[in-house]
Protein backbone atom coordinates (compact mmCIF):
# COMPACT_ATOMS: atom_id res chain seq x y z
CA UNK A 1 0.00 0.00 0.00
CA UNK A 2 1.60 3.76 -0.92
CA UNK A 3 0.74 6.34 1.24
CA UNK A 4 -0.83 9.19 -0.95
CA UNK A 5 1.53 12.57 -1.56
CA UNK A 6 -0.92 14.51 0.93
CA UNK A 7 0.68 12.71 3.90
CA UNK A 8 4.11 13.76 3.27
CA UNK A 9 4.51 17.06 5.16
CA UNK A 10 7.17 19.16 3.53
CA UNK A 11 9.29 18.61 6.47
CA UNK A 12 9.01 14.93 5.87
CA UNK A 13 10.47 15.35 2.42
CA UNK A 14 13.21 17.72 3.69
CA UNK A 15 14.24 15.17 5.84
CA UNK A 16 14.37 12.47 2.48
CA UNK A 17 16.35 15.18 0.35
CA UNK A 18 18.88 15.38 3.30
CA UNK A 19 18.88 11.77 3.77
CA UNK A 20 17.57 12.73 7.81
CA UNK A 21 14.84 10.60 7.27
CA UNK A 22 14.28 7.32 9.38
CA UNK A 23 14.76 4.41 7.51
CA UNK A 24 10.76 3.70 7.87
CA UNK A 25 9.79 7.32 6.00
CA UNK A 26 12.59 6.96 3.73
CA UNK A 27 10.86 3.65 2.19
CA UNK A 28 7.73 4.55 2.38
CA UNK A 29 8.59 7.96 0.22
CA UNK A 30 10.52 5.81 -2.09
CA UNK A 31 7.99 3.61 -2.55
CA UNK A 32 5.45 6.48 -3.07
CA UNK A 33 7.53 8.42 -5.52
CA UNK A 34 7.40 5.25 -8.02
CA UNK A 35 3.77 5.54 -8.35
CA UNK A 36 3.00 9.18 -7.99
CA UNK A 37 3.95 11.64 -9.76
CA UNK A 38 2.74 14.96 -7.55
CA UNK A 39 5.44 13.93 -5.03
CA UNK A 40 7.92 13.58 -7.49
CA UNK A 41 6.92 17.07 -8.72
CA UNK A 42 6.80 18.22 -5.08
CA UNK A 43 10.58 16.83 -4.32
CA UNK A 44 11.43 18.13 -7.77
CA UNK A 45 10.85 21.80 -6.48
CA UNK A 46 12.40 21.33 -2.82
CA UNK A 47 15.51 20.11 -4.67
CA UNK A 48 15.59 22.79 -7.29
CA UNK A 49 14.82 25.52 -4.19
CA UNK A 50 17.77 23.77 -1.66
CA UNK A 51 19.79 24.33 -4.91
CA UNK A 52 19.27 27.48 -5.54
CA UNK A 53 19.66 28.63 -1.75
CA UNK A 54 22.92 27.00 -1.72
CA UNK A 55 21.99 25.81 1.60
CA UNK A 56 24.58 22.43 1.79
CA UNK A 57 27.56 25.44 1.11
CA UNK A 58 27.29 27.74 4.23
CA UNK A 59 30.54 28.71 5.11
CA UNK A 60 31.22 29.55 8.90
CA UNK A 61 34.16 31.85 9.72
CA UNK A 62 35.02 33.74 12.70
CA UNK A 63 35.19 38.09 12.12
CA UNK A 64 37.80 39.03 11.91
CA UNK A 65 37.68 41.23 15.11
CA UNK A 66 37.11 37.86 17.21
CA UNK A 67 40.58 36.90 15.09
CA UNK A 68 42.18 39.76 16.15
CA UNK A 69 41.31 39.87 19.39
CA UNK A 70 42.49 36.03 20.26
CA UNK A 71 46.07 36.95 18.97
CA UNK A 72 45.94 40.03 20.60
CA UNK A 73 45.46 38.08 23.82
CA UNK A 74 47.81 35.35 22.60
CA UNK A 75 50.80 37.91 22.14
CA UNK A 76 49.91 39.58 25.50
CA UNK A 77 50.17 36.10 27.60
CA UNK A 78 53.11 34.93 26.00
CA UNK A 79 55.07 38.22 26.64
CA UNK A 80 53.61 37.79 30.27
CA UNK A 81 55.20 34.97 30.82
CA UNK A 82 58.39 35.25 28.99
CA UNK A 83 58.33 38.55 31.53
CA UNK A 84 58.12 36.48 34.92
CA UNK A 85 60.21 33.67 33.85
Amino acid sequence: MVLPMTLFTPEDLLLYLYKESSPELTAAIEKALKEDWMLREKLAVLQSASQKTELDKVLVAPRMEVILRVMNYARETSTESVQHS
